[in-house]
């Protein structure tokens, strides 16, 4: 079975929405909202804003993907991404068969199941690439919403990190390693 793309969905809200492979002129626009979120300090380990080169060797190596919205959104009248993804190989050589994402949501259009979406076609997308696993490496225990959505869709923890995490208001988190297979 071929995935085809843009994949579409009705979100919360009656929100529409596409999912599709990034574009290369919506790199900036992914770029902008990680680096919001990494300036924010509470879920991605890197501690400054992520330059171009940067940006292109963590998120773009294999495979990234972004959710547009489809029509205007009342308060995000000129943000047409609202979420977005990569999967790439966890490990190289024997071991790449496991694999690992990382996942956006731009603020304002959290809980409207976006993140819930991208989780269940990342899964869909990575075991059609001939991934057998799934493995987050760093989930800083402080990111409730994350932790819930990924036990909810079948991960488990493997392991904890005791204060892996500096956070940018000065406390220090635990992380969790998640793993789920693939059929």
């Amino acid at each position: 079975m071929k995935l085809k793309f843009p994949m579409y969905a009705t979100l919360q809200g009656n929100v529409q929405v596409e999912l599709d492979v990034m574009q290369p002129h919506e790199q900036e626009m992914v770029r902008a909202l990680l680096n919001e979120i990494i300036e924010a300090g509470q879920t991605y380990p890197q501690d400054h804003a992520l330059s171009a080169v940067e940006f292109a060797a963590y998120w773009m190596s294999h495979s990234a993907f972004v959710v547009r919205a489809v029509g205007q959104i009342p308060l995000l009248t000129h943000q047409k991404i609202l979420g977005a993804f990569f999967i790439k190989p966890n490990f190289p050589g024997r071991c790449s068969h496991i694999s690992n994402a990382g996942f956006i949501v731009h603020p304002a259009a959290r809980g409207w199941g976006i993140g819930r979406w991208m989780g269940e076609t990342m899964l869909k997308i990575a075991h059609h690439q001939g991934y057998r696993a799934v493995m987050f490496n760093l989930v800083f225990s402080t990111n409730l919403p994350s932790i819930n959505l990924w036990k909810s869709l079948g991960f488990e923890t493997i392991a904890r990190l005791p204060q892996a995490a500096h956070l940018k208001d000065g406390t220090v988190a635990d992380a969790l390693m998640m793993y789920r297979s693939l059929p």
